[in-house]
């Protein structure tokens, strides 16, 4: 309990999980609010916002609506942000676990692995992974989380670096169990916070990802997104500017949310915070 005591004294960090949990809500109940397909017109061209009180945030070129839109694409976006997060957190908490913890030609190896993807830059790799595997949502939430998690593998070896000498381990050491049972059960537990923090800023990270690929059309033809929108709009920004203004406050709110979620569980995770506030 005292740790939602902490989070909740970041007044920031409760309106970002009351706005995400509000986009959860939009996104799961999308097909009930919207049973007809996003990609489908349903109403006269460019229609403004409020000019019908049918379609509120207006239509586009074809007639779909925009509202409908921001609703779908939200379920693309949390999906991909949070499914490309965590396979990037289980690539990197192993590969940095097993760094840290045995040191030596493994950390080495591991870690010039692990500075080969980082020498490439983050989104144009991405870019080239969707482009040769086509786009689709698993292509693009794989690619994501291939170039995401090098900087978890550094954090978790750092943190495992640090406790690897702890008594507690030597102790387990002493006991006989096993490296891979340490790691899991005493090391592990102890370097879950800074994990927990980063994979809620990735997530925020993901989904601008998602959102940029999709602008550049390498999104899922299938699936609508707000990067789609904003791609798709972009040559009426000035006769028709809902079009791309609608779907770039929900990728700004939404990632908002997330960075201050993120602040939040920073300041009641973080041991260094607590005792200063405590």
């Amino acid at each position: 309990m005292s740790f939602f005591r902490r989070y909740a004294q970041n007044v920031g960090a409760l309106v970002g999980l009351a706005i995400l949990v509000v986009v959860i809500i939009v996104a799961a109940a999308a097909p009930i609010l919207y049973p007809v397909s996003p990609w489908q017109g349903i109403g006269d061209p460019l229609l403004g916002p409020f000019e019908d009180s049918a379609f509120p945030l207006g239509t586009d070129m074809l007639g779909r609506d925009i509202a409908a839109g921001l609703a779908y694409g939200a379920r693309v976006s949390l999906l991909i942000g949070v499914i490309s997060t965590a396979v990037a957190v289980l690539i990197g908490v192993s590969l940095g676990a097993v760094a840290g913890y045995y040191g030596g030609r493994v950390d080495d190896l591991l870690m010039r692995f692990t500075e080969f993807f980082q020498t490439i830059p983050a989104f144009a790799m991405a870019v080239v992974l969707v482009a040769i595997f086509s786009p689709t949502i698993t292509s693009i939430t794989l690619a994501i989380a291939v170039v995401s998690w090098p900087p978890v593998a550094r954090l978790v070896r750092g943190e495992f670096l640090s406790l690897r000498s702890r008594e507690f381990v030597q102790a387990a050491i002493v006991i006989g169990q096993t490296g891979p049972r340490i790691m899991l059960t005493q090391i592990l537990p102890n370097a879950i916070s800074p994990i927990i923090v980063t994979a809620s800023l990735m997530v925020a990270t993901a989904i601008l990802t998602e959102s940029s690929l999709s602008f550049l059309g390498l999104g899922d033809r299938n699936m609508m997104s707000w990067g789609f929108m904003i791609g798709a709009a972009r040559t009426m920004l000035r006769e028709a500017w809902w079009l791309s203004v609608f779907p770039g406050v929900a990728i700004l709110v939404t990632v908002l949310a997330i960075n201050l979620i993120g602040e939040g569980l920073n300041d009641a995770m973080n041991p260094h915070l607590r005792g200063r506030k405590g």
